[in-house]
């Protein structure tokens, strides 16, 4: 596939790091305000509607849908997600460093040393 002006530009900024964090959480809060937005329009909701059983304004589920807001709180979404019939998933991932380390163990090796706890 033939590389866009846009697509050479976002691969040179990427190599700054405050903008490749900055990039990674912008992201982030897109995913979690499409959700909710996708979640709400399933349940054949409008905006108002939601903000009746939420018993809040119209305003603030605006926001909680807009790309550009981050003060979702975890209380507050597990509101929503009661409202419209799902459940919050949260998963962190492991952060891999410069020299090929991870910050944190992987997932499956937690759960094997928490299941080799449980039997002793």
């Amino acid at each position: 596939m033939k590389k866009t002006n846009f697509d050479r530009y976002l691969k040179k900024q990427m190599e700054n790091p405050a903008f490749a964090a900055r990039f990674k959480l912008a992201g982030e809060a897109w995913d979690v305000a499409l959700q909710i937005a996708a979640l709400r329009e399933q349940a054949g909701l409008s905006q108002k509607e939601l903000a009746k059983l939420l018993k809040t304004s119209q305003q603030q589920v605006s926001r909680l849908e807009s790309p550009g807001y981050e003060g979702h709180s975890l209380s507050n979404l597990r509101r929503v997600a009661d409202a419209l019939h799902a459940r919050i998933r949260i998963v962190f991932e492991p952060v891999k460093t410069g020299n090929g380390m991870s910050v944190a163990e992987s997932a499956a090796a937690y759960r094997a040393k928490r299941a080799r706890a449980k039997r002793t």
